[in-house]
């Protein structure tokens, strides 16, 4: 368990190493026992769970000899485990769930925000001078009420007269048990301050205390209650009564609902909207297609020109071949979102350098007309992409064997023969994983999308706002109404994220196999 360290007479430590063991397991144990408090705190239990799970299995594998290899291989696991498994998984609950703009809670809260949100002043109830008071952390409001008696309270403990309160010019200006606040503490909490409902005593019927201005009171009540018994919700308004649908809702027998919902689970409603409803549908298929397009063409013009640059630039004779490379790579070396913007600004159809300096004044729409946003986009990915090319397949080319290339001469086969039946299989069995993972980065290229055109130009036959230039990805930035143009709708935005997973994953796997049938060949 430890690494005794003997010293003088017989005498046993700990050594430097394992002291330092310990730090460390003491640090993760502490920001662990963070995390499963504020999981126990947002009643997050998988993650709770989760969490605790790997705090155990850490610490029985940096404090036993029996697990030496799982000393090295939990850290990556871990985050594995963290960063990717549970992102799917949880994606994947998402996308059959109703998860989105009037369904971003659960029951309880909706109930809550449902009888927040009908409040109404109580018709008649005076308005009583009012304090902004606090018990440790906790806000609360103090009132002096018409026979000059205090009543304080906060949200979890209705309001009570306290004696000994201290009142000047009609308002409270200190009360035991509290802390009366200062206006420069109000400002920095006023959020807090008008968010805050002080029941006025222990039936709920009698309302709550609320202020917007921090110096007056006025006793509100909800227009509607919550009966628990048989989870209904009652307009005391209109006499209408609600109950809760399949669809996280409460809903009157004429089919109105209330307009807070709650998160359920839908099943595969999310995925049939997105094959099927002619809002997405349609977009949808193109977007898909041209995905594939922009993903392939963009893998295909990068590797292909990378690869003439770095047949050109390794040839011997070439004089200032570092230079050249060195020129090359420079693209490579700046942020692509930076990039990305650059040439946004570049291509405009206005001001552009492209269109003023370099075209003598051109008017031309390259990031407004469908094809020519296409085209400008794979330009600039192009631009991005092939010093990247360019250096792997350079990598490749000098890795090659000299001595079957020298076979190969020998036996008299030409450049030509040299190059199809021996270089480019052989540079093919070196890069073909990397192009995977360039096509599997294209078809997710979110970055570029964004800051180049931002989806458009915009469909026009669309009732959503997707664009000519949008890839899956972005779609789902749209659907999901991140990007406030549309209601934000993160069931159908997950579930079009595991459509993206699926395909990525089918052709990285097809890819893979043939890769391993150009190692057979080479």
């Amino acid at each position: 368990m430890y690494q005794p360290v003997t010293r003088g007479a017989g005498r046993t430590g700990w050594s430097p190493g394992f002291l330092v063991k310990l730090a460390l397991v003491a640090l993760v144990d502490a920001l662990g026992v963070y995390a499963v408090l504020a999981a126990w705190g947002a009643r997050s239990w998988g993650v709770l769970t989760a969490m605790v799970a790997l705090l155990l299995v850490a610490n029985w594998a940096y404090f036993t000899r029996r697990a030496l290899p799982l000393k090295y291989i939990l850290p990556g696991l871990a985050f594995l485990l963290v960063y990717q498994v549970y992102v799917v998984a949880y994606t994947g609950y998402v996308a059959f769930t109703n998860y989105g703009d009037g369904h971003n809670s659960t029951k309880e809260q909706a109930i809550e925000a449902l009888l927040v949100q009908n409040e109404r002043r109580v018709e008649g109830s005076p308005s009583s001078p009012l304090t902004v008071v606090a018990r440790g952390e906790e806000l609360g409001f103090a009132v002096v009420a018409d026979d000059g008696a205090v009543r304080a309270g906060t949200a979890d403990q209705p309001l009570e007269t306290v004696d000994g309160a201290r009142v000047e010019g009609g308002r409270v200006t200190a009360l035991p048990g509290y802390d009366v606040l200062e206006y420069a503490a109000v400002l920095e909490r006023q959020q807090e301050v008008t968010a805050l409902r002080v029941p006025v005593s222990d039936d709920p019927a009698d309302g709550s205390v609320r202020t917007q201005d921090a110096r007056t009171g006025y006793v509100f009540t909800s227009t509607l209650t919550y009966d628990a018994a048989s989870d209904t919700m009652t307009d005391t308004v209109e006499g209408t009564t609600y109950t809760p649908n399949d669809e996280g809702r409460f809903e009157a027998a004429d089919g109105t609902t209330l307009p807070v919902g709650w998160r359920v689970l839908v099943g595969f409603d999310n995925f049939v909207t997105a094959f099927g409803d002619d809002r997405y549908a349609g977009p949808f298929l193109k977007i898909l297609l041209w995905t594939f397009a922009f993903a392939l063409l963009s893998v295909a013009s990068t590797f292909l020109l990378g690869l003439f640059l770095a047949i050109a630039f390794n040839d011997a004779r070439l004089r200032g071949r570092r230079v050249y490379r060195t020129l090359v790579i420079l693209p490579y070396a700046i942020p692509g979102f930076l990039a990305a913007l650059l040439w946004s600004g570049m291509l405009n159809r206005s001001y552009g350098v492209v269109n003023e300096v370099l075209l003598g004044g051109a008017s031309i729409p390259w990031l407004t007309d469908p094809l020519l946003a296409k085209l400008s986009v794979l330009g600039v990915n192009l631009w991005l992409g092939f010093p990247y090319m360019f250096l792997i397949c350079t990598g490749a080319l000098q890795s090659l064997p000299t001595d079957v290339l020298e076979a190969a001469k020998i036996d008299g086969a030409g450049r030509w023969r040299t190059w199809r039946s021996i270089t480019l299989p052989l540079l093919l069995v070196a890069t073909a994983p990397l192009l995977i993972s360039s096509f599997a980065f294209n078809f997710n290229n979110f970055t570029l999308i964004y800051m180049l055109t931002g989806g458009g130009p915009r469909f026009d036959d669309a009732s959503v706002p997707l664009g000519h230039t949008d890839i899956l990805i972005s779609m789902v930035y749209s659907v999901s109404g991140l990007d406030g143009t549309a209601a934000k709708d993160y069931g159908l935005a997950s579930a079009l994220s595991i459509v993206i997973f699926v395909v990525v994953a089918t052709v990285s796997a097809l890819a893979f196999r043939r890769t391993r049938s150009l190692e057979e060949i080479a």
